[in-house]
């Protein structure tokens, strides 16, 4: 049995409700802003780390919302497991492409059908939204 890929991944929606998704390089499917938690790093610090590598801004911190620890089949590594440490954030700056990223884009948790997604998103992070557990202030609420 192999380890699972752990990682701190962030939901974050916009004014519209709608959910920040990206695509790395040379891969298919969308997932959240986030990666790999580094040796001796908090899931919390990796989050901060990702973001400003990936996205090229932060994350209001008062705001951060600890959702839970889900897992699903991972998303470009057959047969694997990840782990996410999920949390809601309200991005400090605009998202741009940045590292590995490729694309970002915006879905509408009610209907994703226009791109391919990760299984944890369809999984875990679609129900969640629906629900309405990952709601936190955004940056002109607050």
């Amino acid at each position: 049995m192999t380890a699972a890929i752990v990682v701190a991944a962030a939901v974050v929606r916009n004014a519209h409700g709608e959910i920040l998704l990206v695509r790395k390089r040379d891969t298919v499917r969308f997932m959240l802003p986030g990666g790999k938690i580094d040796s001796g790093e908090t899931a919390f610090g990796a989050l901060q780390r990702e973001l400003r590598e990936e996205l090229g801004c932060g994350f209001e911190h008062p705001d951060a919302r600890f959702l839970g620890v889900f897992s699903a089949p991972a998303a470009h590594e057959p047969g694997q497991t990840v782990t996410a440490h999920l949390y809601a954030v309200a991005l400090d700056g605009a998202a741009t492409p940045t590292a590995e990223i490729e694309e970002l884009t915006w879905i509408d948790a009610d209907a994703p059908d226009r791109v391919a997604l990760a299984p944890l998103i369809q999984d875990v992070v679609l129900p969640l939204v629906r629900r309405g557990a990952d709601r936190v202030p955004s940056p002109s609420q607050s």
